[in-house]
């Protein structure tokens, strides 16, 4: 660590109340804008300078910042083996071994941090997740640059690498420095079109003079305005973060006197502590989003009439889009959006067999992924497998009660409709006040604790309603659907609903994954008979039901 660079960090944080830590890290995002500044500047025709740019500021960041040695050596040695192991290991398994290698290494942070038990106190986790996304995605790319083109999907050529990058544009792709602690995480490809400029090729047959604006001869387009924007805004979620969360903390939620008040302001404390944690994300992605701006990376193309260009390439949340929502959907599709696409285009995807729709194992997989990249805390496991059922109810229901508020033909709204949207707004949020608790409160206890404060208002609410979609109630809805329906019948796209994935890894639909579980050991079963006899049809499916739920009972019976 530089001599002395604690000493305004300490005094700064007596005043406001915060870690000496805390505040290096949002100097570290907003050190990154001036720094991507000069990124920017260096000459488009010297990449080797760039990359040792990177490198040496991201060495600044671990060394200089936080005197993380032990850091900066994980994610040293987390990026040499990758490399190593798409380089030298052949076959099929590659990209799993690699992905294995980086989960397993990554799980060893979890549990350290675990153990040291201060949340407040900097550490080299946040930045290994970032990475874990950033290398596993690039063992798939190699992997794919070695198949047959037909046998990929149109998303999977544009990533593929038919060779492995140099050594240093690796490593510069690695310790990317705007995006190093906190994410956007990207794939290789992204950052080697960054890096020799090819990003910003106009497309064949494009007026030049409808190009985005640029300075000099540099290649990439003016950026200061939105970059500055994002880092305004950024600013703007940690100000209120530090304000609010004086009054709305965990404290508030476990403290003796919280039973005291009537049950919709305990609702109402447990969702701004939902919302006020928040914000502290809503900042840090920001910001961490303007620096890549900046720097040019998040650059997406532009309007070909207008020539303005869109910076939303690196984009990790949307604010509006989860405080907005009506459905489960919405609400986690704007959250953490690039661990999204990484769990859906390299887990959900990737373990399906080529020529079957994903099901089942393709949503266990990303849901146990999605559960084991945050850590191990009991909190995180509780939201997930809560959120899994929420998912459920809710498509479920906006399919038995949405039309209802529509015209016949499915598209005009009735003049009920706005109370249709303010009530699954409402629903929605305190649903997910609720699941996300124990996220923020990370103990079986406490997270318990919280619930049991608001009388366990979501778990009854869900409970009811997964009774409902078994009774016959469920069927009268449907009838009456089609009954005042003007269109006529469609099947749903299954081949796209079904590459959607699980959104965070939470499944969309645990009772049908359930049945797909079922159907796939039946099959199973059938493969391996040997005398050829044995139960079949109804039979075999009740006796391999009966038998998972068995298991499922013994399993709780041994943790009780």
């Amino acid at each position: 660590m530089i001599p002395y660079l604690n000493t305004p960090f300490d005094y700064v944080a007596g005043l406001l109340g915060a870690s000496t830590d805390e505040l290096k890290l949002i100097f570290c995002f907003l050190i990154s804008y001036p720094l991507a500044g000069i990124l920017k500047r260096l000459p488009d025709e010297r990449p080797v300078l760039k990359n040792v740019y990177n490198i040496s500021i991201a060495i600044f960041f671990c060394i200089g910042l936080f005197d993380l040695w032990g850091g900066l050596a994980t994610l040293a040695v987390d990026a040499v083996a990758t490399y190593l192991i798409a380089a030298y290991v052949q076959g099929p398994y590659m990209p799993w071994i690699g992905f294995v290698w980086l989960m397993g290494h990554m799980s060893g942070s979890h549990i350290y941090r675990h153990m040291e038990n201060n949340p407040s106190a900097a550490d080299i986790t946040g930045a290994q997740m970032v990475l874990v996304m950033k290398l596993s995605a690039f063992c798939w790319n190699v992997w794919d640059g070695k198949q047959k083109q037909s046998d990929l999907t149109d998303a999977q050529k544009e990533r593929m690498l038919t060779e492995l990058p140099a050594p240093l544009d690796y490593a510069g792709f690695v310790a990317f420095f705007p995006s190093l602690m906190a994410g956007p995480a990207f794939d290789y490809v992204d950052y080697h079109r960054w890096l020799n400029t090819s990003m910003f090729d106009l497309p064949p047959g494009t007026d030049p003079l409808k190009a985005p604006a640029t300075r000099k001869k540099r290649r990439i387009p003016r950026s200061a305005t939105p970059a500055m924007f994002k880092m305004a805004t950024g600013l703007g979620w940690i100000l209120l973060f530090l304000q609010m969360s004086k009054y709305h903390n965990t404290s508030v939620i476990l403290s003796d006197y919280f039973p005291k008040y009537n049950f919709f302001w305990r609702v109402y404390h447990l969702h701004m502590l939902s919302f006020v944690t928040r914000m502290k994300y809503y900042g840090v992605w920001s910001l961490t989003e303007g620096s890549c701006i900046l720097s040019g990376i998040g650059y997406k193309g532009f309007d070909p009439i207008t020539g303005k260009p869109n910076w939303d390439r690196l984009t990790n949340i949307k604010p509006a889009g989860v405080e907005l929502a009506q459905n489960s959907h919405a609400y986690l599709g704007n959250w953490n959006i690039n661990t999204n696409h990484w769990l859906r285009n390299y887990i959900y995807l990737r373990v399906t067999p080529k020529g079957k729709k994903p099901g089942f194992r393709a949503s266990m997989a990303t849901f146990v992924t999605s559960a084991f990249w945050h850590g191990f805390e009991p909190g995180y496991y509780m939201a997930f497998v809560l959120a899994s059922f929420i998912q459920n109810v809710a498509k479920n229901f906006r399919r038995l009660l949405r039309p209802f508020f529509l015209a016949a033909d499915g598209k005009k709204a009735t003049q009920y409709k706005p109370y249709y949207d303010v009530l699954t707004w409402l629903v929605t949020q305190l649903a997910f006040s609720f699941t996300t608790a124990p996220f923020i409160l990370l103990s079986i206890h406490d997270s318990m604790l919280a619930w049991a404060r608001v009388y366990f208002y979501c778990v009854i609410g869900v409970t009811i309603c997964s009774i409902f979609l078994v009774t016959p109630g469920k069927t009268y809805l449907q009838k009456q659907i089609k009954a005042r329906s003007s269109k006529p019948e469609l099947r749903r796209n299954e081949s796209q609903e079904g590459l959607q994935g699980a959104t965070l890894g939470v499944p969309s639909e645990p009772g049908q994954e359930f049945d797909e579980m079922v159907d796939e050991i039946i099959v199973e079963v059938k493969k391996r008979r040997v005398s050829g006899k044995g139960p079949e049809g109804p039979e075999l499916r009740k006796k391999v039901e009966e038998m998972l739920l068995q298991k499922r009972d013994e399993g709780r019976d041994k943790e009780q």
